[in-house]
């Protein structure tokens, strides 16, 4: 089964990832709060997750931000990978990321 999340990060570079216009953020100290504008729906994000979401937008290549975040959490970049991996995939079901084939 330890394959089995290295699969999807195969796909993670080849996309872009932007956030639509019809979502709005604010970042707290203890949270990162979504808003999908379309839904009325809030989403809640916990440090970690906010920093991700952040440097995401930023840069809108999902390598170029697991590297970073890597950097920033002295993690292994494949455990940010797929932590980001999730995140994005966690996004794009809310409505709140979209890809842009590469």
């Amino acid at each position: 089964m330890a394959s089995s999340p290295a699969a999807p990060n195969r796909n993670l570079p080849q996309a872009r990832f932007v956030v639509p216009h019809h979502v709005a953020s604010r970042a707290f100290p203890t949270e990162t709060v979504l808003l999908n504008l379309n839904t009325g729906q809030y989403h809640g994000l916990n440090p970690t997750g906010g920093r991700m979401f952040e440097v995401l937008d930023e840069c809108g290549d999902p390598e170029a931000a697991a590297g970073r975040l890597a950097e920033e959490f002295q993690q292994p970049l494949e455990t940010v990978r797929s932590d980001l991996h999730e995140l994005c995939r966690s996004l794009v079901e809310r409505g709140l990321l979209e890809t842009e084939v590469a």
